[in-house]
């Protein structure tokens, strides 16, 4: 297991949202699993970033906008937000954490019961882990191997 320190990465999760589906690691690179936490949140939500970085993505993947931010501590660690009906960032912007990366929409990516639901990943290097691990400061297990070198240890603390 890695641990988030070892990784010199804190991230903040949602405060406004509902896990509606969690994290479940595939078994295998092309297996079937969520590779990251779905939250149901209210219509035309800004999302914000959850730590310091830049946009190294965003635009739409099979009819779906998303984000891609690298993290400033640890460029192994990219945080993906999906669902989002406008975004208010471009490849390349730096950005804080809180900073808008966009709005949720009112009709788009929801789920049966009709909440508008924002996809959040996190990968290590290729390997996806649990977004919830990293914002607990916890010990974080990647699919498959990861071998990292040590970052700088501070405490995980959650932001607003």
């Amino acid at each position: 297991m890695l641990s988030v320190f070892a990784l010199g990465v804190c991230l903040s999760l949602p405060t406004n949202a509902t896990v509606v589906d969690p994290f479940r690691a595939p078994e295998c690179s092309r297996c079937a699993g969520n590779r990251g936490i779905e939250y149901a949140v209210p219509s035309n939500s800004v999302v914000r970033s959850g730590l310091d970085g830049r946009v190294v993505f965003a635009g739409m993947v099979a009819g779906v906008q998303y984000v891609v931010v690298r993290a400033s501590a640890n460029p192994l660690v990219r945080v993906t937000y999906g669902g989002i009906a406008e975004v208010a960032v471009a490849e390349g912007d730096e950005v804080v954490r809180g900073t808008a990366l966009g709005t949720m929409g009112s009709s788009i990516s929801r789920d049966v019961s009709g909440a508008v639901k924002l996809h959040l990943g996190v990968r290590v290097g290729q390997d996806y882990v649990d977004p919830l691990a990293m914002a607990r400061g916890g010990a974080v297990t990647p699919r498959f191997r990861v071998t990292l070198g040590r970052g700088p240890a501070h405490a995980c603390v959650r932001g607003p």
